[in-house]
Order: C-alpha cells, then structure tokens, then sequence
C-alpha cells in the first residue's frame, strides 16, 4: 500500500569516479612513513630486547602489503590470491595506522618530558623510558588491532533509539524502523557477513527497513553474489534505500538497477507513502488507528558531482506529498543534508556515512566535514539520527566506534 512519486529516468552514464593517489607515490609515501617508524621505536627497542628484529620485519611486511589492495585491482578477480592480497594490504593498513599515531603520540611525549626535565630540572631514567616507550607503542597497536578486528568481523549489536515526534499519530505510536548504513560489501565483506546481518534483522520484525548508502565498495559484476542476500530482508512496508557517495564510486546506476531487481525500494529524491493501521485496547473494545507516514529519501549530499540530474534535494523528494501528513521521515546519506531537510519539514532524518570515527584518533576529525558524528541529534524541530555503520570501509577495524543495527521507534513527543 505504498504512493510512490517515480524519478525521472536518467540515460545518461555515470562519469568515471576521481582516481584514487596512483600506486607509485602511495608505495613511496608509505615506505617513508615506515622508515620514520623504523627509525623511532627500533634501535630504542633494540637495546631492551635482542626480538626487536620482529618488529622490523613487521614493519617491511606492512610497508610492501599495504598497496596491495590497489594493485590487486588489476588481478584475475576469481584466484585466492586476489583474496590474500586484498586482506594482507587492508591489516597492515589497519595496523599501521594505530602505529603511526602512537609513534607521534610518544615523540610527543618524549618532546614534553625533555622540556620539562629542562625547565623544572627534572631527573628523567631516559635508559628506560625509551626503550620500554618504544615496545608499548607496539604492543598497544597490535592489541588495537586484534580488538578492532573483532569488532569488525562479529554481527552488530541492535541499538535501541526511541525517537520523540511532535503531533504523532495514534496509528504511529511504536512504529519501527530498523537502520542499515556503510556496510561496504567488498574486499572483505562478503555473502556470508550479510547473511548474518539479514538474519538479525528479520528477527527484529520491524515496520520498514533503511539502508541509508555507501552499501557496496565495487561493481555490480564483482559483488552482485555477495549483495544477493539483501534480497531476503522482511518487514511490514518492504526496505528502502539511498544511495551513498561509495556508490557513485562503484557506479551508481547499475546498482540501482540491481537493488531494485531484488526487491529493494531506492528513493532518488521522492517518496513513499505508508498506510498504517493498528489495533489496540481489550479484545470486546477495540479501537483501530489509521495514518500515514512520508518515508522519502535523497541521492547522496556530492551526487551532483557525478551526475548533475541526481543533485541532492530534499525539497523535491516532497513533492507531490499529502500536505496533511505531517510525519515525515527522510533517508539521507551523509548528515550535511540536514539543514536543507530541516527547511523542507521533515521530522526526522536518518543519516550514515561518518562511521563514528570507526577507530582512535579519526573520530576526532569527522566534526571538521559533518555537523554530527553519531547518536541522535536535535536540529532546529527535526532530530536527525547518525549510525555509526553497519560494517566498516577499508581495514577490517572498529576501536572505540561500535558497528550497529539500529532499531528506532517512533513515540509521542511528551508536552
């Protein structure tokens, strides 16, 4: 029982996305940035332990896997040894990273212990604190690693979110909304990652299913099997999808072609509206509530960029909606395109694409492109929900930013 505004049919190919940094300077740059590390925790280490050749080894594993992924783009897609490229180049990404940081955080340190010991003339047992500094920043980037592997690789928990909605409905109240968002099927999330994700959530038995972009990291050809299982997700009002600005990567019209030749319902800046109906009260004196709810949904915030007729535009998705449905939920990718749909008098946006950070320290930097990180936010009379993702990108890693399967639930606003 949908009403579906249909978008415009759109001919024309997706232009080719931006190249990513050519394989050569990548290799140059990572191996400099190892040396760095070589030459900063090594010959500390060296004389503490006569095992510190492991971390130089470590070290020249990663330096020559980490570009591998980039360059197994080109392999023979069907052999193992694509396979092992693409998780060997994505661990040692995860890894060094943790390094790199704890690297500079101990340089830090060592910078303010010296200034200290300098002014306030402090006795400083630099015999020990080097080379004991120097193995604790590789032990807690491995630990970091191991822990983020495992939250990255185990099925996400539900989160719980109640949302409050002026005016709500009686038919409304309790209505469910089960979240999906960046789970970036690709190198190392495959068919059997997403079939336990389509498990979990059909036990939820929600009113309507969101999946809010950057779903797949690769084409059609390479992940249609792996994608396949989305096609068995169930609830009331069917799924619906936005795309993600991954998409527009991998190309965005076949996969919208795809999604909806499984079932799934992709919204291009237009909506869908629900028919609700709810029975409530004692068996003999039953009360029947009937509303509807606006779900619509925008292409991704930078999708203008690759195609100029999928400008984001949360104003058009409205159009032609009952002007007396008053709750209206929107479906947008990446949390910028809330102010617009604040203007446009949605009450509530579901939105991804930040990840929370996914792991220590780029949590810190995402406040500096999106107005919000994570969790449930207030924006002038529309809330706006930010999932933390479903799966993770790039390195199979998540510290400190949990993944998630979010349930949220549609309540009156109290006073």
């Amino acid at each position: 029982m949908h009403g579906m505004r249909l978008a415009d049919d759109v001919s024309r190919a997706v232009p080719e996305p931006i190249a990513p940094m050519p394989i050569r300077p990548l290799s140059v740059l990572t191996a400099l940035l190892h040396a760095y590390i070589a030459l900063r925790l090594l010959p500390a280490a060296a004389g503490l332990t006569p095992a510190w050749p492991i971390g130089l080894l470590a070290l020249v594993v990663s330096a020559l896997t980490i570009p591998l992924p980039f360059l197994s783009r080109h392999a023979p897609r069907k052999k193992p040894l694509h396979a092992v490229l693409q998780w060997t180049g994505l661990l040692s990404m995860g890894w060094f990273s943790s390094l790199f940081v704890l690297t500079l955080v101990r340089d830090a340190g060592l910078l303010l212990t010296w200034v200290a010991q300098r002014v306030a003339g402090l006795a400083v047992p630099w015999d020990t604190l080097r080379p004991w500094s120097a193995l604790a920043v590789f032990g807690l980037a491995t630990l970091v690693s191991l822990i983020g592997f495992v939250n990255a690789r185990r099925t996400a928990d539900v989160k719980h979110v109640d949302v409050p909605i002026r005016g709500l409905p009686a038919a409304l109240k309790g209505f469910t909304i089960v979240q999906l968002s960046d789970i970036h099927v690709g190198p190392t999330i495959r068919n059997s990652y997403i079939q336990r994700i389509v498990d979990a959530v059909n036990r939820l038995g929600a009113d309507a299913i969101a999946i809010t972009g950057d779903l797949v990291d690769g084409t059609v050809p390479e992940l249609r099997e792996h994608i396949a299982p989305l096609a068995g997700l169930r609830a009331r009002h069917g799924t619906f999808v936005v795309t993600g600005n991954h998409e527009y990567y991998a190309g965005a019209h076949a996969w919208i072609d795809e999604l909806r030749r499984l079932g799934l319902q992709v919204l291009l800046n237009e909506h869908v509206v629900l028919q609700t109906r709810n029975v409530r009260g004692a068996q003999n004196d039953e009360e029947t509530f009937e509303s509807q709810l606006v779900l619509a949904g925008v292409t991704d915030y930078t999708a203008g960029h690759f195609d100029a007729s999928h400008e984001s535009d949360p104003q058009r998705a409205l159009d032609d909606a009952p002007p007396l449905v008053h709750t209206r939920v929107l479906l947008a990718h990446q949390p910028r395109s809330a102010p617009k749909a604040a203007a446009a008098g949605f009450q509530l946006q579901l939105s991804g694409h930040t990840h929370g950070g996914q792991f220590f320290p780029w949590n810190l930097f995402v406040p500096m492109q999106q107005p919000f990180t994570a969790g449930l936010h207030r924006l002038q009379d529309m809330w706006i929900y930010v999932s933390r993702g479903t799966g993770y990108w790039g390195p199979p890693k998540r510290f400190g930013a949990p993944s998630e399967i979010t349930l949220l639930t549609l309540m009156p606003a109290r006073g």
